[in-house]
């Protein structure tokens, strides 16, 4: 059931967070289209999306195609399948910008990203309000996550991960308003005599649940780093169930759950979420021309058997791309442990270049311009302390807010120790980034009712106006690092605040 709170200022809800969507697309929008150059990954992504869009599969280049791609010769593409390791769905997102603007434009290479990050902060900011029953709460994250430089980056650039975090947060979203539909359709069906009953009623067609589902697998079928959203968030709607049955006087909530609940939920979230990556593979599915579509009547035999020849032939690419992913140890000089993620010890340079003439480029001796997947520093550092309190407050007090902070950074974080001898980057900590922001914002609420109980209050928000311009002003200083903004060399230099950052 929602606070009555939240539903005394709903339209003031709705402001502020349109409001704080505005900021963000303010921070995205301009200058779309700069640098005038495929930035780190997009040689492959708006390549492939280009093809996808035009023959319905990845396809060949020829030999160093990306000078004359960006000069506007976009169709020098073969019809020789190309071998690619992540599934379509990111890639079909980014060619919803290519099919808007076309691929002579960087603007139509980045459209779908920047549409999806600026989706990211509008999710977040009715998430955290929810979550929290406070419309300034939610505004708070919403504005950190518009302002950060990771999100505004990876928001400005055609690569997948920013898509696969606005898959999972509305994912979680949808989940999110399953959970308070079903609390409050219990507790509207108990009570005497029910109240005692043992079980508690079933619920019948849940939804959202179903919606979940279908974005989880949009999620998983942009980068399969996705699976492990699917897994902790199946197990934490399954635990708001019961959750929600205890609530209602269920006598057996665990049991309650587990008959009433249990397979629904598996069926609504894994099922759909099987079915949604499928339908992401239609195109390849459907035609003859991806790369390994023929495989199963050229191997008649091999492979899983009982499946149809496109089915088998799909079974068997994936354990191609399965090979690929876990043996992947191509040195990189900007590799990065997710031992330091949280940290940003080792930030990515997507992009970087000494415009010339100097003189008339920024008026200076030497420039730069970059653009560097580098989160607000100051954002980062707090929410890792935040991080750790969130811990004590699951531990100690059963904090819904930090527990779902902490489940967001276990899925999107801990799993990738398993691989850490493989090629990764600190950009992928971007999925965690609306978790770590929730933990931060979870500190904050919980700072400001700490100075409401011990008379503190003065004290506690001037702290946190203080932090907060702090984190604003930092912002603003690397603001022209997230988006290739051309500046003198010594300016870029005076950004460098850590040796691992050059």
């Amino acid at each position: 059931m929602r606070p009555a709170l939240l539903r005394d200022d709903r339209v003031l809800g709705w402001v502020t967070a349109l409001g704080v969507t505005a900021v963000a697309a303010a921070l995205r929008l301009p200058g779309l289209g700069r640098p005038h150059d495929l930035v780190f990954d997009e040689t492959f992504y708006v390549k492939d999306a280009w093809t996808l869009l035009n023959l319905g599969y990845e396809a060949q280049w020829p030999a160093e195609p990306d000078p004359g791609f960006v000069a506007g010769q976009v169709d020098t593409y073969t019809d020789r399948a190309s071998y690619v390791v992540h599934p379509p769905v990111g890639k079909w997102v980014i060619a919803l910008g290519l099919r808007l603007l076309g691929a002579q434009d960087p603007v139509g290479w980045r459209l779908g990203t920047a549409v999806a990050g600026i989706v990211a902060v509008l999710l977040l900011t009715r998430i955290a309000r929810r979550l929290t029953g406070s419309t300034t709460l939610g505004a708070t994250a919403g504005l950190l996550l518009a302002v950060d430089g990771t999100a505004i980056v990876m928001s400005r650039t055609a690569v997948l991960d920013g898509i696969l975090m606005t898959f999972v947060l509305a994912a979680f979203g949808a989940l999110l308003l399953d959970r308070d539909r079903a609390r409050s359709r219990l507790l509207a069906t108990t009570g005497p005599p029910r109240a005692a009953s043992r079980w508690g009623p079933g619920l019948g067609l849940r939804p959202w649940r179903l919606v979940a589902g279908v974005l989880l697998g949009l999620a998983v079928g942009t980068k399969w780093s996705g699976l492990w959203f699917l897994a902790a968030f199946g197990l934490m709607t399954v635990a708001w169930d019961v959750a929600s049955r205890r609530r209602a006087g269920v006598r057996s909530p665990r049991l309650g759950t587990l008959v009433r609940d249990a397979v629904p939920a598996f069926a609504s979230v894994v099922v759909v979420a099987a079915g949604s990556y499928l339908a992401g593979w239609g195109a390849w599915l459907r035609g003859s021309g991806g790369y390994g579509r023929a495989w199963a009547a050229m191997h008649p035999g091999e492979g899983v058997t009982w499946l149809p020849d496109p089915l088998r032939a799909l079974w068997h690419y994936h354990q191609e791309m399965w090979r690929f992913h876990t043996t992947l140890t191509a040195e990189h000089p900007y590799a990065a442990h997710p031992l330091g993620w949280v940290l940003q010890w080792r930030p990515t340079s997507f992009f970087y270049e000494s415009p010339e003439p100097p003189e008339q480029a920024c008026g200076a001796e030497r420039c730069a311009q970059a653009v560097t997947s580098l989160g607000n520093p100051v954002l980062w550092w707090l929410a890792a302390l935040a991080l750790v309190a969130c811990v004590w407050w699951v531990v100690r007090r059963r904090d819904g807010v930090a527990a779902v902070a902490l489940t967001g950074v276990a899925a999107g974080w801990l799993p990738w120790f398993a691989y850490s001898h493989r090629t990764i980057f600190t950009f992928y900590a971007i999925v965690l980034l609306p978790w770590l922001v929730l933990a931060l914002t979870c500190a904050v609420g919980r700072l400001v009712a700490w100075g409401r109980r011990n008379d503190r209050t003065l004290t506690v928000r001037a702290v946190l106006v203080g932090l907060a311009t702090l984190v604003l002003a930092v912002s603003v200083f690397y603001y022209p690092l997230w988006t290739a903004q051309v500046i003198p060399f010594r300016t870029w230099q005076l950004h460098m605040w850590l040796p691992s950052w050059v």
